[in-house]
């Protein structure tokens, strides 16, 4: 137990000390979120390259208190190339198909060193209890499940504090249900995660004076994807870590997912782009603040991983039963938050790319949200 906890401590200790130099960095190489739409709901220019603090922390983490082995190496350099990804888009922009296929090399890349998703249990009363995958299947499944969990946290990622306290809940929960299942390993990798957004937390909760950037959102989404699947054998319990339980830790997130892209798609505007009807926009619509509407996530957050940790435990009936609580809550928010998606979209455009809008330096304080003290 000292080794994980000394694993998580590392991280965020390290985090917390890098991350004042960022923010210092930022400014100097172009790094800067410029609230140049109506979609941003901050009003001055603030540093965005977190994420080079947070890969800091994780992965000094890594190469202090982790053992090394096939698996950790690929999930080493899968990430190195998803947060560098990240940091070229926060700084360059680039498009999303550009974005999407150094995903998918991202995720090929833990693949070739063994991070898979090799099979799935029988749902049916009769067979064998697992279904092994084809190769090729294999490959598909995997691929599918790491850049959709990325681009989960990449788009939640639209308040002060957000992204990272849901990241960090969710850590913490595959941590504790993995020293429950046995899985020692992936608990250490996970707390180095965890560890991580935690000092990241301390200057990026409201009022933020950091933010992570994609750099930062696509590398935690990788994380938490493929942790997830390391030490994966064909068994049935393993599967069922593997991807059941993220799958109801992440329910917020995942939902949120699905309804914007459900959103896009009806409305007829492109999947890749950013709108404010997002489930944090909707609570913000109804008078919240910015750190409730946080911590109204985070609760629901924690709903879902208490959900997640009683699956684990067998205790199906009960973790339905708070799942249910959690997707109703989500549902009331969605359905009381009213917002014209329609007219306050925002193309994820890089803000530098808008000299008109170099006068936002010297916008009034008063036009950001009114705020619970």
């Amino acid at each position: 137990m000292k080794p994980l906890l000394a694993t998580f401590f590392i991280a965020a200790l390290v985090t917390a000390a890098f991350t004042p130099l960022v923010i210092r960095l930022a400014p100097r190489i172009g790094a800067m979120d410029i609230p140049c739409d109506g979609r941003r709901v901050h009003c001055r220019p603030i540093p965005r390259l977190g994420g080079l603090a947070i890969y800091a922390g994780i992965f000094v983490s890594f190469l202090r208190m982790l053992p090394w082995n096939e698996q950790l190496f690929g999930i080493f350099c899968g990430g190195t190339l998803m947060f560098l990804l990240g940091v070229v888009d926060d700084i360059r922009c680039i498009s999303p198909p550009v974005k999407l296929a150094g995903q998918i090399a991202c995720a090929l890349i833990t693949f070739v060193f063994s991070v898979q998703i090799r099979g799935m249990m029988n749902l049916l009363p009769v067979g064998p209890d697992y279904i092994a995958f084809p190769l090729w299947l294999s490959l598909a499944v995997t691929v599918f499940w790491i850049v959709g969990i990325t681009n989960t946290i990449n788009l939640i990622d639209g308040l002060d504090g957000l992204a990272a306290g849901i990241v960090c809940i969710a850590c913490l929960t595959v941590a504790y249900t993995s020293v429950l299942r046995g899985r020692p390993e992936t608990a250490g990798i996970i707390l180095a995660v965890a560890g991580a957004t935690m000092g990241f937390l301390v200057f990026n909760f409201y009022p933020a004076k950091i933010f992570m950037g994609d750099g930062g959102s696509m590398l935690l989404g990788f994380m938490l994807a493929s942790v997830s699947l390391a030490g994966d054998t064909p068994t049935k319990g393993t599967t069922l870590f593997a991807t059941v339980i993220p799958v109801m830790i992440l329910a917020l997130p995942i939902f949120d997912t699905l309804f914007a892209i459900a959103r896009r798609m009806v409305n007829r505007q492109p999947i890749m782009q950013a709108d404010r009807g997002h489930l944090h926009h909707r609570i913000m619509a109804m008078g919240f603040g910015q750190r409730r509407t946080v911590l109204a996530l985070y609760s629901i957050s924690i709903i879902a991983g208490v959900s997640g940790i009683l699956w684990s435990s067998d205790m199906r009936l009960e973790a339905m039963a708070l799942l249910l609580v959690a997707f109703s809550l989500i549902v009331i928010f969605l359905g009381i938050g009213i917002v014209d998606v329609g007219s306050e979209t925002a193309a994820v455009d890089s803000p530098q790319k808008n000299p008109q809008n170099e006068n936002i330096y010297n916008r009034d304080a008063t036009e950001t949200p009114e705020e619970d003290v």
